[in-house]
């Protein structure tokens, strides 16, 4: 997330809901407290972002 934010990719609206804000709703921070993987492409409410995971899968 903090990749895409810094390039210009994210909305800032995911880092200050989330990360500066209620973080503890943040899916991400749910599934790293549990060890659980997660994809560089996710959002923090959950969804996939297919623009992202296309940036993330370019060759």
């Amino acid at each position: 997330m903090k990749r895409f934010y810094e390039e210009g990719k994210l909305d800032k609206k995911w880092v200050e809901i989330y990360c500066k804000g209620d973080w503890e709703s943040c899916v991400r921070y749910q599934m790293e407290k549990r060890k659980e993987p997660r994809p560089d492409w996710m959002l923090p409410d959950g969804h996939i972002d297919e623009k992202l995971y296309k940036l993330c899968n370019r060759r």
